[in-house]
């Protein structure tokens, strides 16, 4: 049973809110097809990711790895081989999947290896410049409302 929750309480207090439950709201359905195949995902480095599945019995070639803006989308879809006789056991999950991991701002693919029935995706999270914390350089007048005070005082005491 799936219930719906309210966010409207979030978006009176937090701007970009609508964003985050559409992301929870995704995260609750279909669980069970995001079971397979199955992945570790690892953080790496402070701004460095790693998505690790599961994919044997797949070939390279029988792979793709797509990356839209914060989406990475993975698919795989191997041609069933006729066997050569009788199948007396099918255990080998080798259907077609269709595997999305949403992305947070400004989190990029840098690379994908495949080895030993190990499909391995590299992240990392480049902020543009703009978006760095920067400090900002407080300036101060030379002659400040109270030092202007303090001389005019001076000279006033010096001319009596």
């Amino acid at each position: 049973m799936r219930a719906d929750y309210d966010f409207s309480p979030l978006y009176r207090s937090l701007i970009g809110a609508d964003h985050m439950a559409s992301l929870i709201d995704s995260a609750l359905q279909g669980v069970g097809a995001r079971e397979y195949p199955p992945y570790d995902v690892e953080k790496t480095a402070e701004d460095g990711y790693r998505i690790t599945m599961s994919v044997a019995g797949f070939r390279a070639d029988e792979l793709e790895v797509m990356a839209h803006p914060n989406l990475l989308v993975v698919r795989g879809e191997r041609a069933r081989p006729q066997p050569e006789g009788a199948v007396l056991h099918q255990g080998l999950a080798l259907r077609p999947f269709e595997q999305r991991f949403e992305l947070a701002d400004h989190v990029v693919v840098t690379g994908a290896r495949f080895a030993d029935g190990l499909l391995t995706i590299d992240l990392v999270r480049e902020l543009p410049a703009a978006l760095k914390p920067r400090r900002i350089e407080i300036n101060t007048p030379r002659v400040t409302p109270l030092k202007r005070l303090i001389e005019g005082k001076r000279k006033a005491s010096k001319a009596a």
